[in-house]
């Protein structure tokens, strides 16, 4: 099973590329590993790529909104772009694009 995230930091904007399966299995790295990431690199933006992610549960769901929170409490912003039908799915019902900015493509989010 592929668990691993990428990660790139350009300026203060944080990349991270989901692994197929976002569960509760991987999330705690995830947040772990961001938190370290933003401390280091004054983050105020995070995009979400979802490109490999085939599968995502609540835990998922939860990681993304605690992101969302985390940015905007510091006046940051949180995107994403790249989710399947099936993740597309999920996110909608938890609510994720009344809150997200969602793009077409990793051109389009990072072109802002």
């Amino acid at each position: 099973m592929e668990a691993s995230f990428i990660y790139e930091a350009k300026g203060q904007t944080l990349i991270i590329r989901l692994p197929k399966e976002l569960d509760h299995h991987n999330c705690r790295n995830l947040r772990y590993e961001t938190d370290l990431l933003m401390a280091e690199n004054y983050i105020n933006r995070i995009i979400f790529d979802f490109s490999r992610t085939k599968f995502m549960d609540s835990s998922g769901v939860g990681i993304l909104l605690n992101r969302y929170k985390q940015m905007k409490a510091g006046g940051g912003r949180t995107a994403y772009f790249g989710a399947g039908p099936q993740v597309q799915r999920v996110l909608k019902i938890a609510g994720i694009p009344a809150l997200m900015e969602q793009y077409e493509n990793a051109e389009a989010a990072f072109c802002e």
